[in-house]
């Protein structure tokens, strides 16, 4: 799976430029890549820190003021206290934690629930710990949400870890209360570890923020939450995340990150800190930039006779295309005629199949320029 998305990504990538070079105009939004510069004060803070001479050391593990910052923007944005010591694990971004996490917890021959479709580094996670996938369809009948009732109890019983990631990458599902509850309930029926991955939960357009995992009675029980500065403060290069939640499942975790890397660079660490205990300022600005973006691609789609999954937030829409051919054939042929990048569906699972899914990456002029030239096809 991950050499096919691998394989497939390059080959859009190089026709795309071809393209390009002929003289068509092209519009990438295929990578989930921000294209708003970080704020300000921490570009400043960045810079003053990376000429310190003092720098470049090792650091092992989260600095104090890393992990203390984490936990001031749990306690003040999600109600949810935590350990500094104790519940929270620094990650080299997300992507380095999904990966990683299995491994720790999983033998080959372990069941893994994770959905189709969905993210493409928890297959390569599951693969590398030489787990089983045991997948969970998102349907618009279920409102793209994991229906965990309809996982038999013969393979809920053998399963060792639930993945879940709300909202969603490539389908930006809404959490609830109500659902997170039922998660909490089905992890302790089965004595399964839960791993939600919730790095756009900074990404919503209307009403409440989507709440935290850890927020609902009993998760720090069960299970986990990852999430990711990538996004939600535009420093995907610099490569920062967190693991929190449970500490004993933190510790094994830890213990295995010991055994990877030495750290992340501190002025990294001391920025990412700076971002945490300004989040409020910096997300709301990132907020209405992408919800003006959101409705313009989405109402945008619909309109060209597209059917595109709802969603309140994330930083992708989902959108099945009214062409009878796969998922990548389709993505070729936009770029061909249209000259917009998109990732097919399928490289998400085998239920993205008639899907495509399209990042929020460019100006609100350009996604109607996008819409535009979307609806030549033929």
């Amino acid at each position: 799976m991950s050499l096919f998305t691998e394989a497939i990504f390059g080959k859009l990538k190089a026709f795309a430029l071809q393209q390009q070079q002929n003289g068509q105009e092209i519009i990438d939004l295929s990578l989930g890549s921000p294209d708003i510069p970080p704020a300000p004060m921490l570009l400043e803070n960045m810079a003053k820190l990376t000429a310190n001479p003092q720098s470049y050391g090792y650091t092992l593990t989260g600095v104090k003021a890393f992990n203390d910052a984490v936990c001031r923007y749990y306690a003040r944005v999600n109600d949810v206290q935590l350990d500094p010591e104790t519940e929270v694990l620094q990650t080299m971004g997300s992507q380095e934690g999904l990966v990683h996490l299995p491994i720790a917890f999983c033998n080959p021959g372990d069941i893994i629930l994770t959905t189709n479709p969905a993210y493409v580094a928890y297959d390569a996670g599951i693969h590398l710990a030489g787990a089983t996938p045991y997948y969970m369809p998102l349907t618009k009948e279920n409102g793209y949400l994991p229906d965990l009732a309809s996982v038999p109890a013969e393979i809920a019983e053998k399963a060792k870890l639930l993945l879940l990631n709300l909202p969603g990458n490539p389908v930006p599902a809404m959490p609830s209360k109500q659902y997170f509850e039922e998660v909490v309930a089905f992890a302790k029926k089965y004595n399964i570890i839960v791993l939600h991955d919730a790095a756009y939960s900074e990404f919503y357009f209307t009403g409440d923020a989507p709440m935290s995992f850890l927020a609902t009675p009993g998760a720090k029980d069960v299970g986990l939450e990852i999430n990711s500065l990538s996004k939600s403060f535009s420093l995907a290069g610099a490569r920062i995340a967190y693991i929190v939640g449970n500490a004993e499942m933190i510790r094994i975790v830890k213990q295995l990150k010991s055994n990877l890397d030495f750290g992340i660079f501190e002025p990294v660490q001391l920025t990412a800190a700076l971002a945490l205990d300004n989040a409020e300022e910096i997300t709301a600005s990132l907020r209405t930039t992408f919800a003006e973006r959101h409705q313009i691609l989405m109402n945008g789609l619909q309109q060209i006779g597209w059917e595109v999954a709802p969603s309140n937030g994330g930083m992708f829409v989902w959108a099945k295309y009214p062409y009878a051919m796969t998922s990548v054939d389709f993505a070729f042929k936009a770029i061909e005629q249209a000259g917009v990048v998109m990732v097919p569906g399928t490289v998400f699972g085998t239920a993205g199949e008639g899907y495509v899914r399209l990042a929020l990456v460019q100006n609100s002029a350009l996604l109607a320029r996008a819409v535009e030239k979307l609806q030549t096809i033929q």
